[in-house]
């Protein structure tokens, strides 16, 4: 078992190695929930990363995950940004929920025909639950008993509902949804958006300058669409790459049709998940030189 996870551990470095070279820059992956717990672990490994000779300006962060807390995305944004001036994600499968708007603090996006990313619907801890639960469905569930309460129709089961509801607990939930569109809005502006100059598809406007008013507004409206619950009907909805493009107006790199970095991308990807799977792990932090 020594040899072969000597043998994973060194074909995963090759990996990370050739990647780093096709993509321009250091390397890590991310793979697991977004969780407070994690954030220590994080800032050791990047401050890892970071004091390895011959550190480069770009980091090209690996990300595979369900979600998990934003406040949590919030503070691994602050720590990769001190120490690295441009940031791009690449999303062989899918980041969902936290992990899309982690992603959308990148100046870049790589995805392919069959990674997804997600709606930015908030996941809360719940007393007594070590995983995390999507906010927004107890927020619509109560706003449609409050409605019914008005219109006279309430059943006296659901009238017990809104009783034993805490109203401190439906604030965190509120709280937690408006961070996490505050969140995209402002990194859509600060990175995503930053080198964004001339308007490229908009017929009535191509080749004029983008204003900064017109990069807050359209911030907005992204922002919006991937928080708007009742669009994408669940929380686990898959947003492919042609959504994002089409209905969402986001640019993103799509390497699809670039045989060279699709396979270098799926081959480090599906060996790292595969020997997390085997070994029954939940977290993986991995770089070239750190694992």
């Amino acid at each position: 078992m020594r040899i072969f996870d000597t043998t994973i551990r060194n074909q995963l470095q090759d990996y990370s190695s050739a990647l780093e070279n096709l993509l321009g820059g250091d390397v890590m992956f991310y793979c697991g929930q977004i969780h407070p717990n994690y954030l220590i672990p994080f800032r050791h490994f990047i401050e890892a990363i970071v004091a390895q000779a011959g550190k480069k300006d770009t980091l090209n962060i690996f990300v595979r995950t369900g979600g998990g807390s934003a406040e949590m995305v919030e503070k691994m944004v602050e720590i990769v940004r001190h120490h690295y001036s441009s940031v791009h994600f690449i999303v062989p499968d899918f980041a969902m929920s936290a992990g899309t708007i982690w992603c959308m603090s990148g100046d870049k996006i790589y995805m392919d025909y069959s990674s997804s990313l997600g709606p930015i619907d908030p996941q809360v801890p719940v007393k007594g639950r070590e995983d995390y639960v999507p906010a927004m469905g107890y927020l619509d569930q109560y706003e449609k008993l409050i409605e019914k309460s008005r219109q006279g129709t309430l059943s006296g089961a659901e009238y017990g509902i809104i009783q034993s509801q805490d109203q401190g607990v439906l604030a965190r939930y509120e709280q937690a949804r408006d961070l996490s569109v505050s969140l995209l809005k402002k990194w859509l502006v600060e990175y995503k958006f930053k080198d964004w100059a001339m308007h490229r598809t908009d017929a009535a406007k191509i080749g004029q300058p983008v204003t900064a008013e017109e990069k807050a507004e359209r911030a907005e409206q992204i922002a919006k669409q991937l928080g708007n619950h009742k669009e994408w009907n669940s929380h686990g909805r898959m947003i492919g790459i042609n959504t994002l493009k089409r209905a969402l107006r986001l640019e993103i790199e799509d390497y699809s049709a670039n045989a060279e970095l699709r396979d270098a991308i799926r081959t480090y990807n599906d060996l790292l998940t595969d020997y997390m799977q085997r070994q029954n792990y939940e977290f993986v932090l991995h770089s070239k030189n750190v694992f």
